[in-house]
């Protein structure tokens, strides 16, 4: 199994990282220890003083495909959830002043909490889901699906040319504006579609 994460796939998280509006899909890769389930505790990194979320609608892949054409693409998930990309900021700057890789500041343990999974069909459209976070009861980020750069399905078909997806495959399908910063003894609550399905305290 593994977790593919794009970035910048809604225009304002774009900007207010002052980065480029991508003209393709951005993605990078998590393993699966970055993954914490059952609304467990995260524990605040010991190596970042500058820890964000970043939340995010993901999807799980059914099938196993390769250069899977964006008409069928529908075709290889049925299940969604919410999962936050948690991002080692200054580890990230850092890493990025120096042209290096920065997978330490995303794909280190845990740094991504994921709720359960649900039947897309319980939905009205995988374009037009409504999710939310807050922390400690304030909203501090609200997105559409509606709203992405590259829509789910056209994610899909993108990264099946260049990486075979497998069954249990996660993709992390980008977040929107008002990404920030997290502290000891935050609680993290994601919403999709005014339903409460993740919880993760920050220790």
């Amino acid at each position: 199994m593994k977790i593919i994460a794009i970035g910048r796939n809604y225009i304002n998280h774009a900007k207010e990282m002052k980065s480029e509006v991508p003209k393709e899909p951005v993605f990078f890769m998590k393993p699966e220890t970055a993954l914490l389930t059952k609304n467990q505790p995260f524990y605040y990194p010991e190596f970042t003083k500058n820890l964000h979320y970043e939340l995010e609608v993901v999807i799980k892949i059914n099938r196993v495909g390769k250069h899977i054409p964006k008409e069928f693409a529908h075709r290889y998930y049925n299940e969604i959830a919410l999962g936050i990309d948690f991002t080692a900021r200054d580890v990230q700057a850092n890493a990025k002043e120096k042209g290096l890789p920065w997978e330490k500041a995303k794909a280190f343990d845990h740094s991504a909490p994921i709720s359960k999974f649900f039947d897309k069909a319980d939905y009205k459209s995988i374009n037009d889901l409504d999710f939310m976070l807050k922390k400690n009861d304030e909203v501090v980020q609200k997105g559409n699906t509606s709203d992405m750069i590259f829509p789910v399905d056209q994610l899909i078909a993108y990264v099946s040319q260049f990486i075979t997806l497998k069954i249990g495959d996660l993709i992390f399908t980008g977040t929107p504006e008002g990404v920030g910063p997290v502290n000891v003894d935050d609680v993290l609550t994601a919403y999709l579609d005014g339903k409460e399905i993740l919880s993760v305290p920050v220790k």
